[in-house]
């Protein structure tokens, strides 16, 4: 979802970790480690997945000028694109990435993204192309949406408040939470 670039996005290039920052809702952010780890055996899936790269020197000038990003422990539910397909739900997809300059033209990033899942029959390619700002001080703005929120989780359920105060169900045939807990009115 970060590589819609859905808002503006800044890449900050360290020694060790490339970072892909969205402003968006409270700032999402992304790490692809690029200092030569392995994979964990294990780890907790996040929505930004777990990314490990390698910047590549395709021409052999000294310069490297592809970053190769392979991610994987994306938590679920998680859909592809706008049109909701899902994400299989054994939490074993593999999202592989080529983000590079174009040669012509040095203000479009270009992000050939290769999604591997057993949802899907094959591998799934899409390229996005990103627009650079050319302006050397770009205004950065924030927005934090958590007061407007009215999503409320309750255990492992989503439900949906309403202007009047009343929790909703989110979908079909949901059933109502778990309230043994609370005092009831008499």
């Amino acid at each position: 979802m970060m590589m819609n670039a859905y808002d503006p996005m800044e890449i900050i290039v360290s020694p060790e970790t490339t970072y892909i920052l969205i402003s968006h809702v409270n700032d999402s952010y992304r790490r692809i480690y690029t200092d030569g780890r392995k994979w964990p055996e294990e780890t907790l899936p996040t929505f930004a997945g777990y990314s490990i790269g390698k910047w590549i020197d395709e021409a052999g000038d000294g310069r490297f000028n592809v970053l190769e990003v392979e991610t994987r422990f994306i938590r679920a539910p998680h859909t592809y694109d706008a049109q909701g397909i899902p994400f299989h739900d054994d939490n074993q997809a593999v999202i592989k990435e080529r983000i590079y300059l174009d040669k012509a033209d040095k203000n479009l990033l270009h992000d050939d993204i290769t999604s591997i899942d057993h949802a899907l029959t094959g591998p799934w390619t899409k390229n996005r192309t990103y627009r650079r700002n050319p302006d050397p001080k770009p205004v950065w703005y924030e927005e934090a949406c958590p007061a407007e929120n009215s999503m409320v989780k309750v255990g492992n359920d989503a439900y949906y408040l309403s202007p009047e105060g009343l929790l909703m169900p989110t979908r079909k045939d949901q059933p109502p939470p778990d309230t043994r807990y609370f005092n009831k009115k008499k």
